[in-house]
Order: C-alpha cells, then structure tokens, then sequence
C-alpha cells in the first residue's frame, strides 16, 4: 500500500531550467526524485504544482509523491537527511501527509508571484532581481495593475505556442510596492500561464518608462495578441511565493 504525501520546498533556480523534468537540462524536480529515491530506497516521481521557467525562483512551492513507508509526514530525522543530500539550493521544509487523491497542481486554488526590481547596483541582488537603472513611475504602473482585474483572458502575456486548454485566469490581487532601492510586483491568481507574470511585469515597466500609457496596457490585454504585449521581464526576478490548498487536504 502507498501513502500519497505533499512536501513543501524551497529553491534558488539560478542554475536550474525549471522545475520539471527535461531531457539533457539540469531540473529541481530530478534532484528531488534523485534524493527521495535514495533515502527510501524505491522509485519516487514527485509532481509539482506547476513549473517554474528556466532561472525563477521558488520560496515556497508544493510537489506530491507515494511511497510504501507512512513514517514521513513530520519525520524530523528523515527531513534533516533528505536536506543533507540535496543542493544546498533546494531547501526541504515539510513533509505531510494528504488523502490519497490530494493532487499538488489541480487542488491549489490560488498562486501568488512577486516580482523584484533593483534600482541600484547591488551584490546581494545580482541573480535574484532585475537590476534596473532607469526612471521608473511607480504610479503609473500601479494604475495598470488594476486594468488586470478586469480581464479573465491573457493570451497576451502567455508564451506563444503554449499549449493552455483555456487562457482565462482569475486574478485575486495585484499591486507595486517600493522598500528600500526595490520595486516588488505581487500578484496572486488562481491560475498563471506559462510566462504570464514575466510578460506583465515587462509591459508595466514600459507603462513606467512612459513608453505606453495605463491605458495602452488595458487595450494590449484586450487584444489577446501576445505581439503586442513587451518584452518579458528577466527570469532572476520572479519568485513563486505561495500556494493555497483548502482545509482538510491534510491528514497530519
């Protein structure tokens, strides 16, 4: 008998291509699968609640998988191992126990990003914000932010040739924020495309260098052209930050 169990982790994917599995690219989800295959000694597939993109981050992010022993869920001593032989840039930070049909991707029902900009050059942000030096109207990109709650379709922040059954995503929140020399964008939704928020945050920082107006970023989402949208933000700014799953989907 297996017993299905959700284990909550965190990574810096400067040198990962994503998430999930992929032929000759160096994946999170293979280190996973690796380090849980060994400890317990059986075939482990985990399958997380998305994937991330080449280089994005994860602060906290949720992957399910089976295995014969039922010992896991706030196994203290298991967990230190299973860290001790991991990266030291994917960090474990529970494992427990779900009903046997929990699904880690379709039973999330909302995911929130943030986004972060460097304004000035700064070491401890190299590789983990988008370091930006030009004038940016922190305003103006907050006035766009809120056209997003009027849409559900954004196939024209989702990366062409994406194969989505359905573009619509129903945003739950979104604003800038400013601490120190940083700009964050947070942004939570139900669902995300893939690229979605990179492309967002791309546009809006046009809408804050005045190169498009609020306005303009309204009719681009309208659209749903892709074309028209701007250039994606780069991926060392993007950190996936939470994932929300109802009560009950925990046994322990």
């Amino acid at each position: 008998m297996s017993h299905r169990y959700f284990i909550e982790l965190s990574y810096r994917g400067t040198k990962y291509h994503g998430w999930q599995i992929q032929e000759n690219a160096h994946s999170v989800q293979a280190e996973l699968n690796s380090s849980l295959a060994t400890l317990l000694k059986e075939d482990i597939s985990t399958l997380g609640a998305g994937r991330t993109d080449t280089g994005v981050h994860a602060k906290y992010f949720v992957a399910h998988f089976d295995s014969i022993r039922d010992d896991l869920s706030s196994n203290a001593s298991f967990l230190y191992h299973l860290n001790q032989i991991l990266p030291l840039d994917i960090s474990i930070k529970s494992i427990r126990s779900v009903e046997p049909a929990a699904h880690a991707r379709f039973d999330a029902t909302s995911r929130t990003y943030h986004y972060f900009i460097c304004r000035d050059k700064d070491p401890f942000w190299r590789e983990l914000a988008w370091m930006f030096y030009g004038s940016l109207d922190i305003d103006l990109m907050q006035q766009a932010s809120k056209y997003l709650f009027n849409y559900t379709d954004f196939t024209s922040f989702s990366k062409v040739g994406s194969d989505n059954k359905t573009s619509d995503c129903k945003i739950y929140s979104a604003n800038w924020a400013e601490k120190d020399n940083l700009l964050i964008f947070s942004v939570t939704a139900d669902r995300f495309l893939r690229n979605m928020v990179r492309a967002i945050v791309g546009t809006m920082v046009d809408v804050g260098r005045k190169k498009i107006t609020a306005e303009r970023f309204s009719e681009i989402i309208a659209a749903k052209d892709r074309a028209l949208a701007s250039s994606s933000a780069p991926a060392e700014g993007l950190y996936l930050t939470g994932i929300e799953y109802p009560k009950g989907i925990y046994r322990i």
